[in-house]
Formats: C-alpha cells, structure tokens, sequence
C-alpha cells in the first residue's frame, strides 16, 4: 500500500502528517514553508509512494468556510494539477490547533518548546490524518 499524507495549510507554513505504509499509524512528518510547498510535496512522492493527500478543511462554529479556505482552494489547484493521479480528500479540522496545544501540554513539554508554531503545525496536520483514518 503506498501511503496517505496530510497537510495542515497555513499562509506561511504546513504542517505535515503521514502514514506508515499499512496506511494503519499517522505520525509528524515536517513543516514547511508554504511557499516552498509544492517542491518538498514533489521531492517526497519522488522517493515515497503517496495514495493520497488529505487536506484539513477549516469551518466556523457554524460549519461554515473558514476566510482561509480561499487560499486553500488556490492551492489545491495547484496541487491537482501537479499530482493529477493521486486523490485529494478533505478533512474537517476544528480545534487541531488547540488539541495540538493541550497535547503538548499532557505530554510534559516544557513553555519554549510549546511556542514553536511550527510544532504546533505538524501536530495539527497529524490529528487531521488521524481524524481521516478514524472515519473507516
């Protein structure tokens, strides 16, 4: 099975989250700057099989589209046409940011680690993955 992996878009960086092979376990991979985007996704499924991505899809309280999902709708334009063979999914992604946050405050990790936006980032994108993979 090839793997499945997940992006936490942001104006200026992504998180990145992908699953083991067996598609089975959704674990951090990076962040990236999102300007830089396109080139590590190209770089990555050039050494790794990739099935799919999995992309959150920020809502309102009121499930409505997030101001952000503009910037993600340009971007997944570029992405379908530059990986037209592998599918693109959505993923509902209210609260991964405050869940990235608590789990690293259950985890022990100490304030300066936990400013680190970045982090944040790949957390978020791996809790969308998981959230993708709890749904089958």
């Amino acid at each position: 099975m090839a793997r499945i992996l997940a992006l936490d878009f942001g104006k200026v960086r992504t998180g990145i989250a992908v699953t083991d092979e067996l598609q089975l376990i959704a674990s951090g991979l990076t962040t990236v700057d999102t300007k830089d985007l396109l080139k590590f996704l190209e770089d990555y499924v050039q050494k790794e099989s990739v099935e799919r991505f999995v992309v959150g899809l920020p809502k309102q309280m009121d499930n409505t589209a997030s101001e952000s999902e503009v910037l993600i709708q340009e971007f997944l334009n570029k992405l379908t046409a530059r990986f037209p063979s592998i599918q693109v999914e959505r993923q509902d992604e209210r609260f991964t940011s405050k869940m990235a946050v608590q789990s690293m405050l259950d985890s022990g990790m100490k304030k300066k680690k936990r400013r680190d936006k970045a982090l944040v980032d790949e957390i978020s994108a791996t809790l969308i993955l998981q959230a993708y993979l709890n749904r089958f």
